[in-house]
């Protein structure tokens, strides 16, 4: 039989939404038929065996699919399919389809943006489709689903799922799945630029910032983003036409800072040498060397200072979470996995420490999570390659070969 998949797989314009899909088996295998529909999302994970199961074929598996998800079920962690993804994929789609920009229940400024994005005769490459899905969920939900029966429902989810997983300190989180290689830091540049036009020129709506904060999980991934901010000589705004020209200087007001995570661990005021310490503290209370939470704040994102509602672009954010209250897994580990679950476990608590300081001190408008593979990690307490229950929007790598 021919290959037909492997031969010749792409199906769909990227520009245009996904109209044809290739079938796949109960294995996750390519039947060489195609069905002539958008694929729904379903759960299509890359997640490796850990070492105690290497070795026997039944876990040799490099995908879990939509039925075999229950495989990540334990009497104490429930995967949650895509029902929810998909359903809000459906309320966009009819959203997008009206055809009178008076229908689409947004701002004058918001709608004008989905209109440049849409229709507007780029110069260089356009945005993907599954880019502009991304951004128009996340205005969907911000501007249109209140004013629907449906759209609260999906919001109560949301409010739901965020509360469910940081009960002591809730955080409005929003996961826009996408695959590798498809351009989040274009998203990103589309987010920054709705939310800061709309801030503008609206100042009184707290449905706009214009604050931001872009974390990131390395150094290299930071200063790949540096055409986030307006004034950079390659920013994304102007070199890639993602606002008309008459906004830009709306964008020059846009306060963006952009850091890692490690920047949210204490550091020391001062250094101390062991004998040191002791004779300034002497008997009396223990001596205070750390910055406090709000000095960190200053340091990390001094631009912000001040400012009330900033929105957070958490970029490879399937490091940011909070484990599972009592829920740890790291006991079940041995060797390098429980290394891995430890390591795990301690970046996701600096990470999401941080955000829980940032929301406690400035305040947060939302928390934008972006990632190809917003997944639970291996000790997060919860069964690894779980999505967060807070993802409303997923092109999956599925979508992209296609």
């Amino acid at each position: 039989m021919t290959d037909l998949f492997f031969e010749q797989p792409v199906l769909n314009s990227p520009y245009e939404r996904p109209s044809r899909h290739w079938e796949l088996d109960e294995t996750g295998q390519p039947t060489q038929q195609i069905v002539e529909s958008r694929r729904r999302a379903s759960f299509i994970s890359a997640v490796p065996t850990s070492k105690k199961q290497r070795g026997s074929s039944a876990n040799q598996a490099s995908f879990v699919f939509d039925k075999a998800a229950r495989e990540l079920e334990t009497d104490n962690q429930q995967y949650e399919l895509m029902q929810t993804i998909n359903g809000v994929r459906q309320q966009v789609d009819r959203w997008r389809g009206l055809p009178n920009p008076s229908q689409w229940q947004v701002t004058p400024e918001t709608a004008r943006l989905l209109q440049h994005w849409r229709h507007h005769r780029f110069s260089g490459t356009r945005p993907f489709f599954c880019q502009v899905e991304a951004v128009e969920t996340a205005i969907w939900l911000t501007e249109v689903a209140s004013n629907t029966r449906s759209g609260r429902d999906f919001l109560d989810h949301l409010e739901s799922a965020n509360n469910n997983a940081n009960p002591d300190l809730p955080l409005p989180r929003l996961a826009l799945k996408l695959a590798t290689g498809t351009g989040k830091t274009t998203v990103m540049a589309m987010l920054i630029a709705w939310q800061t036009v709309n801030s503008v020129r609206r100042p009184q709506s707290r449905r706009f910032t214009r604050g931001f904060l872009v974390v990131t999980p390395g150094i290299t991934i930071k200063d790949r983003l540096r055409v986030l901010q307006p004034n950079d000589p390659d920013s994304y705004y102007q070199s890639r036409e993602l606002v008309p020209n008459d906004m830009l200087p709306d964008l020059e007001k846009a306060k963006i800072v952009i850091t890692n995570y490690h920047a949210f661990k204490l550091r020391e005021r001062m250094e101390l040498s062991k004998g040191g310490r002791s004779l300034l503290q002497g008997r009396g209370e223990t001596l205070t060397t750390l910055e406090t939470e709000g000095q960190m704040l200053q340091r990390v994102m001094p631009e912000l200072m001040g400012m009330k509602n900033v929105l957070i672009l958490n970029d490879e954010a399937h490091h940011c979470y909070r484990e599972k209250p009592g829920e740890g897994e790291e006991d079940e580990f041995k060797g390098d996995d429980r290394r891995e679950a430890e390591k795990n476990t301690e970046a996701a608590r600096l990470w999401i420490s941080g955000l829980e300081i940032v929301g406690d001190k400035l305040g947060i408008n939302r928390v934008m999570d972006l990632s190809a593979t917003p997944f639970f990690l291996r000790g997060s307490g919860y069964a690894e390659g779980t999505l967060f229950p807070w993802t409303m929007c997923d092109f999956s790598l599925m979508d992209a070969i296609e």
